[in-house]
């Protein structure tokens, strides 16, 4: 069983959370009322941040278990804290200014392409020996 990979998963999930949440105090702040998403540049980059991270979720969960079920878990837990490492960049970039984001979008992408990789890879030579 993959013990470092699951609380990793809960860490990207908490992650998410607290993007949703952050969402709702910018509504707050911004008087952006739902189901409303425009409004407000500043809103609207905190709510991207976390739409584009639900957009990348079903990208990473598959990728990094299956990476940690076919290669080896701590790999895939370890390449799953650098996307959380690079969303949370992603976070305070974006929210700062979009022309910032380029780097924790890049640092999230690259771990989430090795992590596809790997698995694809895995699961290859895995059905090859069976």
């Amino acid at each position: 069983m993959p013990k470092f990979t699951a609380p990793v998963t809960l860490l990207a999930v908490i992650l998410y959370f607290w993007l949703g949440f952050r969402v709702g105090q910018a509504r707050v702040k911004y008087g952006i009322k739902a189901p409303a998403t425009t409004g407000n540049p500043d809103f609207e980059r905190i709510f991207r941040v976390q739409m584009n991270t639900l957009e990348w979720m079903p990208i990473l969960l598959p990728a990094i278990w299956l990476a940690a079920v076919y290669v080896n878990d701590a790999a895939a837990a370890a390449l799953g804290l650098v996307w959380i490492a690079g969303r949370v960049v992603y976070m305070r970039d974006y929210t700062e200014a979009a022309e910032k984001r380029d780097t924790g979008f890049f640092v999230q992408a690259i771990a989430a392409g090795v992590l596809w990789l790997a698995a694809l890879i895995g699961l290859i030579v895995s059905m090859m020996h069976a």
